[in-house]
């Protein structure tokens, strides 16, 4: 199974940037669908941002027109640039790959039931 590594976590105040890298230890090509999801303390994970083969991204609406997703297939590299971060950013940050979204979904609240590759999480904290 192909490993995924986030990197690119830290320290912010609000308004700063960050661009989280989610490296794999093989070929991300045959991943349909790449995805970023965060989880604060106490709170359900959430998708934030997608990205299919085709190209095609969903955003959430909290991150929509701030957080850019990307993949580049030659570096076998998920990315996700934030900018203009708040306090509510705060949480750790998981990239996640599959054959679908909801494969991947269903791989993290159904554990078994579907197959798809999850990284460890970085951190991001934003300070007002």
């Amino acid at each position: 199974q192909v490993r995924l590594v986030e990197s690119g976590g830290g320290s912010v105040q609000t308004g700063g940037s960050l661009r989280l890298s989610c490296a794999a230890s093989g070929s991300i090509l045959s991943f349909n669908a790449m995805a970023w999801y965060r989880q604060a303390p106490g709170i359900r994970r959430e998708l934030i941002a997608s990205v299919l083969s085709g190209g095609d991204t969903n955003y959430a609406d909290s991150v929509k027109g701030r957080f850019t997703i990307s993949r580049d297939n030659a570096k076998n590299t998920l990315y996700l640039q934030m900018n203009n971060l708040l306090p509510g950013d705060t949480a750790v940050y998981y990239c996640a790959a599959g054959a679908s979204l909801p494969a991947i979904s269903t791989s993290y609240y159904h554990p078994g039931k579907a197959s798809a590759s999850w990284g460890q999480g970085t951190q991001v904290t934003v300070s007002s």
